[in-house]
Parts: C-alpha cells; structure tokens; sequence
C-alpha cells in the first residue's frame, strides 16, 4: 500500500456543539500532538475561531509545531446544507456564510498566529456557498465532503463553482473524507454507516484498517488516488462522562459518542498509525495535498 493519510483533529468545544466545555482543547490536543511527535507524523488541527480565542496557548503551540493549523468555522455551527435535523441549531443563511467565515478565519489567525488555508464544515456538511466564500478568502483546501452521503467524488477535486459536489474551474481543492464505499449500507438514504468515524475507537484500529485497505482497493480499481482524509476530536482523548449538565439542561449522548474516549482512543490510534505506515502511507497535513495534487495526484 502506497496512500496519502491526512489526519483531520477538529478543535471544538466538547462532545462537538453539544457543550461549551474546552476540556478537550485544554487535555487532549498536547495528548495528539505527543502523539504525532512520537510517530514523526503531522496532522491538520481545524480551529473553531471561538476555541482558538479561549484556548490561545494551545492555538499558539499547534501552530508552533510540525501540524497545520486550520479553520472548522467560528462556533461549530452548522455554514453549509444540512443533511438532518438537529435541535436548536439552524444552518446559516447563504449570505450569513462569508462574513461567519470571515471573523472565524480573522481570529483562528489572530489567536495562533497562522492565516489559515484549509477549512472543514461542523460535522461534513458542506455547500456551495461554503465553498464560494473560502475561494475568496484564498483557502487553498477544503475537507468537507462526506463521501458516505453524496457517493460521487472518491479523491481530490477541484469544484464547481455552481455545484460544489461536481468537479469545476475552482483554485480550491476539496478532499473528500473517507468512508467504506464496499460494504453493503443498512442505513437508507444517509447511509451514514459507510462513515469511518468512530470506528477507531469503538470497533479498533485493525477493523478500520481493513476498512481502509479495502478503500484503497476501490479507489485504485477506478484509476484513482488513494487520499485517505480522517476526522477525529481532541475531546475523544480523555476520559468521557454519561453526561453533561450545564444551563438548565442535561445532555446524553448517544453510546457511540463517547464510547472507547480516553485510553482506548489514545491506544487504538497509536495502532492504527503503526499499522498504516507499516504499509506505507504518507502523512501530510491538508495544505499539502494541494501541493501535492499540482504534481500530478489527480
């Protein structure tokens, strides 16, 4: 095997927009950067811009670092097309899109001293004025795209201007997020256990690496590169509780959410790195599969 890895760490506030707690950013980014360290790997820490203001010491450090910094919107809010409900928390309007992604390019630069290049959407969910708005702040990369949903782009693309699911004349490159285009989906029309996420965590590091050996197969047998982009969340890294009080409201979460958080997170991504670059793979951060795709990767 002989495949691109781009590990995704999206920095948000706890248990993603389920809480306001910054635990995650506080314990668990040092834990994935000593991870990295120690594997001589980097990865690509997408910042909201709220969490790069509370947290600027570890904004800072990342930045300091081997890892790309990057953008994950201002308050883990749902910019581009929601793909199912969620309770309180409405997507923005399309001309709400730029000025939201502006301020939270402006502060993830102001609180770790990095102006960053690559941006990925709260939970994969996309859009065309998503990308519109990141062309024009001179974003280089995008990894947005779930390939469990739309089930058309297997590597990275240049979009449309019109449609960003389809392949256009754009400078920007998406990187679709991998997923296991194989099996057979039990989950209609979302087919959302195709996903990759949390597999890592709640079925280990050898499961998702056949998941992964068996994408890069498909993507091969199509003529196509294999970029295998991961999403993961410093929060998965320590310890997770049943759940969470704060307000006036009690939140649990479903199982899979914080199933396997902490040891077993830390331990079964120390295996699934060793077991990728055993076979080869290449960790890069975002921003350099777009340098990498002008050399010839599509």
């Amino acid at each position: 095997m002989s495949a691109y890895v781009m590990v995704g760490v999206d920095v948000e506030t706890d248990i993603g927009s389920f809480t306001p707690f910054y635990e995650g950013v506080k314990k668990g980014v040092p834990i994935l950067l000593d991870m990295f360290d120690k594997h001589n790997i980097k990865g690509t820490f997408y910042f909201t811009g709220d969490s790069a203001k509370e947290n600027p010491g570890i904004a800072k450090t990342v930045a300091s670092s081997a890892s790309e910094v990057g953008c994950h919107s201002l308050y883990h809010e749902t910019v581009g097309d929601e793909l199912f409900p969620i309770p309180g928390v409405k997507p923005l309007l399309p001309e709400e899109v730029f000025p939201r992604i502006k301020l939270a390019t402006e502060l993830v630069e102001k609180y770790s001293g990095v102006r960053p290049v690559s941006f990925r959407c709260p939970r994969l969910w996309g859009s065309t004025a998503v990308m519109n708005a990141l062309e024009r702040l001179g974003y280089a990369t995008d990894a947005s795209y779930p390939m469990y949903f739309y089930r058309e782009q297997f590597a990275p693309y240049h979009p449309s201007r019109e449609c960003w699911t389809q392949k256009g004349d754009m400078k920007i490159l998406e990187i679709p997020n991998f997923a296991d285009m194989l099996m057979e989906s039990k989950d209609p029309p979302l087919e959302r256990d195709r996903d990759q996420w949390p597999l890592f965590r709640t079925k280990g590091a050898e499961y998702l690496m056949n998941k992964i050996n068996g994408f890069i197969d498909f993507a091969r047998e199509k003529s196509l590169p294999p970029v295998i982009a991961l999403y993961i969340h410093p929060w998965e890294f320590i310890p997770a509780k049943r759940e969470y009080h704060f307000g006036e409201a009690t939140v649990i979460p479903d199982e899979f959410i914080t199933y396997g958080c902490g040891d077993i997170a830390l331990r079964e991504m120390n295996k699934l790195v060793d077991l990728l670059k055993k076979d080869g793979a290449v960790f890069v951060a975002a921003k350099e599969i777009a340098a990498v795709a002008k050399e010839g990767i599509e």
